[in-house]
């Protein structure tokens, strides 16, 4: 158990800390939400109807479509795009989809390369690029999934003030939903690119997210 919790150390307690954050959120937003319907003479709701309506589930997925947005991005602009010095991309030798030799495709698989690398033609092309797909997925389904919750209260609070409902792609246009959408693209693209050019000059000793302490500022793609 110690040795599983060792080797999966990060992905457990950041698992961890999105549950309690995502909790909290939900009790923070009810209690929000009940502050806001009382002031304007209406009747609280509990908890669970909360976490099962529109408000709830609007307010989750315009931050999980940012955050897909931004590493799926990120991932395909890194093949391409350089910034030196820093951690967060290749060097100029390696631009590009690299070499067999780099990715160790080809004649120089190893032993206990995944299975979809050894088969060869469409699985080894589609597994190349499996990361970057499924996070295009998964903003994708998330950015589906906010803008039909996102009518689906943008239409209630329509109805409350005796307005007329919008259809899905009226409300997909309007200024709410780029609002709500572009508030949150320009932070992740903000802290993205903070972080590529600060780990040209800063140093954090003994994180992979940062060059040695020692580094030159101009060394690139290097971890300590």
């Amino acid at each position: 158990m110690k040795r599983f919790l060792r080797d999966n150390g990060l992905g457990l307690a950041f698992g961890l800390l999105f549950l309690a954050s995502l909790i909290g959120q939900a009790f923070a937003g009810n209690a929000d939400l009940n502050d806001h319907r009382l002031a304007d003479g209406g009747d609280p709701i509990g908890f669970w109807q909360y976490v099962a309506s529109s408000d709830f589930a609007v307010d989750v997925a315009e931050n999980w479509q940012s955050e897909y947005l931004q590493f799926f991005l990120f991932i395909f602009a890194t093949v391409w795009l350089m910034q030196k010095g820093s951690t967060e991309s290749k060097t100029a030798e390696r631009l590009g989809a690299e070499s067999d030799e780099d990715q160790l495709l080809g004649a120089h698989l190893e032993e206990q390369s995944p299975p979809w690398a050894k088969a060869g033609g469409w699985r080894t092309k589609l597994y190349s690029n499996s990361l970057g797909l499924v996070m295009l997925g998964l903003f994708v389904g998330s950015w589906l999934t906010q803008s039909i919750a996102g009518r689906s209260k943008y239409n209630n609070d329509r109805l409350n003030a005796f307005q007329d409902p919008v259809s899905w792609w009226d409300y997909v246009l309007s200024p709410d939903f780029w609002n709500r959408s572009l508030q949150n693209w320009q932070s992740e693209f903000l802290a993205i690119g903070s972080m590529v050019v600060l780990s040209v000059y800063l140093r954090q000793r003994g994180s992979s997210q940062s060059k040695p302490v020692g580094a030159p500022h101009d060394s690139t793609d290097e971890s300590g």
